[in-house]
């Protein structure tokens, strides 16, 4: 086997997956996305480089984003929403999140495997992401299968899913690219 032909394999899989999303749980999100004062993003591992890149495309539209765990993150507030991109919906620092964010008030959105885990179970929406995880495919559940090393799906949807609902964003906000380059940084 080639390696064009894993590749075609991979984006083949992620074609499937994507069919699967469901366009009004993105919608869900966007409309927290616009009624949040600020957006808090936070995964861990590459879930979490998936949501930096949410975190920056964010920023680029205007909107004030932060990445959890950054020295610049300020204390989330209600009226502000926390999304979670964790596959297994059970990492513990990101169930710690979710609880502290629900506590405080703010709104809480995640992009997992398992909507009814625990992250899921606090969410006010959830974009279920398909994919197999180790984390939750080794207590004796399977979500499916990949040719990849579990998560590599999950975390390539998740950039996915990021990068489409920030093209629905350009068009709620009548927003070009150029106007979004204007924020990019020119400090590199």
């Amino acid at each position: 086997m080639t390696q064009s032909e894993n590749l075609l394999k991979i984006i083949n899989e992620l074609h499937r997956n994507a069919a699967l999303v469901d366009n009004d749980s993105l919608s869900a999100v966007e409309r927290l996305i616009t009624r949040a004062n600020r957006v808090y993003l936070a995964g861990a591992g590459r879930s979490g480089f998936a949501a930096r890149g949410f975190a920056n495309r964010l920023m680029h539209l205007g909107y004030r984003s932060y990445f959890v765990g950054e020295t610049i993150t300020p204390a989330i507030s209600d009226k502000d929403l926390l999304i979670i991109g964790s596959g297994s919906g059970e990492t513990a620092s990101l169930v710690a999140d979710a609880k502290k964010a629900k506590e405080i008030g703010a709104w809480l959105a995640t992009l997992t495997i398992y909507p009814d885990r625990t992250i899921g179970a606090l969410a006010d929406a959830i974009i279920e992401i398909p994919g197999v995880t180790s984390k939750v495919n080794a207590a004796g559940t399977d979500a499916g299968s990949s040719i990849q090393p579990h998560g590599s799906s999950f975390e390539q949807m998740s950039w996915l899913v990021y990068d489409a609902m920030v093209v629905d964003l350009m068009l709620m906000t009548h927003q070009t690219d150029k106007e979004m380059f204007a924020r990019h940084a020119n400090l590199e």
